[in-house]
């Protein structure tokens, strides 16, 4: 059974899982669907057509699942779908999506949004992802798994982070992040590899090497960015870090591709 502090307001229509907790001053709606072990901790308004998975912990004045900041929103019935073992600090806001992103706004699991984050309509986010405080995505941003977004950085409509990226605090980022990479700076820019993580998350020592001399092949001076993407590919396509960083960056993309400030690979 759940566990409904007698000054939460939740509507006799939202599905409770076992073990869920609400706490004093929560809000939830009638289309709300909580999974077992979740907590609120209170007030917080979870509203719409909203799933949180598992085990995840709100924060108090946190904010989901309510209509997105999109003029062009005409009432579409969209959805925010939360994994699960998330942990949503105070003032966190997350919005439903838009008939113009496919519907819905997904989060994975094991994800951590710190005070003030923002995860706009349409956005995709996938796991073990990190948010600082007032972190802000735009609408149809698509995060991959275990990037790290610092404080106060703001990502720009469809744009895409790959898995492992790091963006720096209080950048702007306008253009995509490959995967592993490390950005930087007012309108960010390609800073290297995101080593530490790497190295933190138990990369091979001989995939980061090959890694390194990808990437410097890969933002060379010589020749146009296809013609050392295919040079890469030849000579570094075997490791699979080397791989994804090339199917990233061959993917479909409407922002173009965050690069070294200078064009010099670090």
């Amino acid at each position: 059974m759940a566990d409904i502090h007698s000054t939460a307001i939740v509507d006799p229509a939202a599905t409770l899982a076992d073990g869920v907790v609400i706490g004093p001053y929560c809000v939830v709606g009638p289309r709300v669907r909580l999974g077992p072990d979740v907590r609120l901790m209170s007030h917080v308004v979870v509203d719409g057509d909203t799933e949180l998975g598992g085990g995840c912990t709100v924060y108090p004045f946190a904010s989901l699942g309510l209509i997105p900041q999109d003029l062009k929103y005409r009432g579409e019935a969209s959805r925010l779908v939360v994994g699960g073992n998330n942990t949503i600090r105070e003032y966190v806001t997350m919005n439903i999506g838009t008939r113009g992103g496919g519907m819905a706004t997904k989060v994975g699991d094991n994800c951590l949004f710190m005070v003030g984050a923002h995860v706009a309509h349409d956005c995709r986010i996938g796991n073990h992802v990190i948010m600082a405080n007032s972190a802000t995505l735009a609408g149809h941003v698509v995060v991959e798994d275990r990037a790290i977004l610092g404080g106060l950085s703001a990502v720009h409509q469809f744009v895409r982070i790959g898995r492992h990226a790091m963006v720096g605090g209080m950048s702007g980022v306008e253009q995509d992040v490959i995967p592993f990479g490390s950005v930087s700076g007012d309108r960010a820019h390609l800073m290297g590899l995101n080593l530490v993580g790497l190295k933190r998350h138990g990369f091979a020592r001989d995939d980061i090497h090959t890694l390194r001399n990808a990437y410097r092949l890969l933002f060379a001076d010589e020749g146009t960015l296809n013609e050392r993407m295919s040079d890469v590919d030849e000579v570094f396509g075997s490791c699979p870090p080397v791989d994804a960083i090339l199917s990233f960056m061959r993917s479909d993309s409407s922002r173009g591709l965050c690069q070294p400030k200078d064009g010099h690979a670090a």
